[in-house]
């Protein structure tokens, strides 16, 4: 498989100088995101998501942060086979309803099976594409072959997270390397397939690590067209389940720093949102972020519930009445 392009033009930014922003004083770095945010999208447009598991758990992967990790024995999880596809589709119907743009299907495989279980996803894919709804699924590692197929079948984006900088990813990860991501992005790229990728933030990683993972999206050619930003939500029984909460404005941070340094990208407000007040999730929408997910579960981890949502769009919503 080929290797994903790099891009290194001269105005490409180094880790230093996205560690240097990471490092600003917040309302000089928010001020600046929030410019370049104006210039590239609509800051009044929140682009709207839906994210279900389509199988859940027993992953051989040994992510330190994941609930669905079969080496995190003391995570009380409920293993489910892989769904129906026609209860992924009322799933879908349900999600569009509610005000979803794109519906995305995860399940916890390493990578992709061949066979009954890949195009069960296909016939997903291709009914909820039908809805009119963006589509989004993430499956693990994936080949070329597998990619073209899901382009064929009208997938939008293939969600595949790099979690982390290079430097700090092993302490996470043992069992896929840093490249084996990227080689998964190359097949879905090269399918003709946009990228969903991102990071998590608060597994312990410094600043420079942050800076890792952002100059490592960037330089991918071309950089992903959305990129959620995720922070730890810590699970009992995960080796991360002890790490600190963040303060809101860490998040705040890194998603202004995302806005600078991919400017036309969709960066995602996605989990460890129930953790934030509604101003500190306005904040960052001020800072550069652009999209979220709707519904109360992210794959496993909660999320804010529907009547949170509503609440927090019609505080960005014009204000037609004020009370005397």
């Amino acid at each position: 498989m080929s290797a994903i392009p790099v891009r290194t033009p001269p105005a490409s930014p180094t880790p230093e100088a996205i560690e240097a922003l990471l490092r600003l004083p917040l309302l000089d770095l928010v001020g600046r995101a929030n410019a370049v945010h104006r210039a590239h999208h609509d800051p009044n447009e929140i682009h709207t998501a839906s994210l279900i598991s389509i199988k859940t758990g027993g992953c051989p992967e040994d992510c330190a942060y994941c609930p669905q990790s079969a080496h995190h024995h003391d995570v009380e999880l409920t293993r489910e086979a892989l769904m129906n596809p026609d209860s992924v589709i009322a799933a879908a119907k349900r999600a569009k309803a509610a005000g979803a743009e794109r519906f995305c299907m995860g399940a916890a495989w390493r990578s992709a099976p061949e066979g009954a279980p890949f195009e069960a996803v296909l016939t997903m894919v291709r009914e909820v594409s039908a809805l009119g709804l963006e589509t989004c699924v993430t499956l693990g590692m994936l080949s070329e072959s597998q990619a073209r197929r899901l382009a064929d079948a009208g997938l939008t984006a293939y969600n595949h997270n790099l979690d982390t900088g290079p430097e700090f990813y092993s302490k996470i990860i043992t069992t896929r390397t840093f490249q084996d991501r990227l080689d998964t992005l190359a097949a879905a790229r090269a399918a003709g397939i946009s990228l969903c990728c991102g990071g998590i933030i608060g597994m312990g990683e410094t600043l420079r690590d942050r800076a890792g993972l952002l100059w490592s999206l960037a330089s991918l050619d071309p950089p992903p067209e959305s990129v959620p930003i995720n922070m730890l939500v810590p699970v009992p029984g995960t080796p991360l389940a002890d790490r600190p909460p963040l303060p809101s404005t860490e998040v705040v941070r890194m998603i202004a720093a995302t806005r600078l340094v991919l400017p036309r990208a969709r960066v995602r407000l996605s989990a460890g949102r129930r953790q934030l007040s509604q101003e500190a999730q306005i904040l960052c929408f001020i800072a550069g972020a652009n999209a979220l997910f709707l519904g109360d579960t992210l794959l496993t981890t909660p999320n804010a519930g529907p009547d949170e949502d509503k609440v927090l769009l019609d505080l960005l919503a014009p204000v037609e009445n004020v009370a005397a």
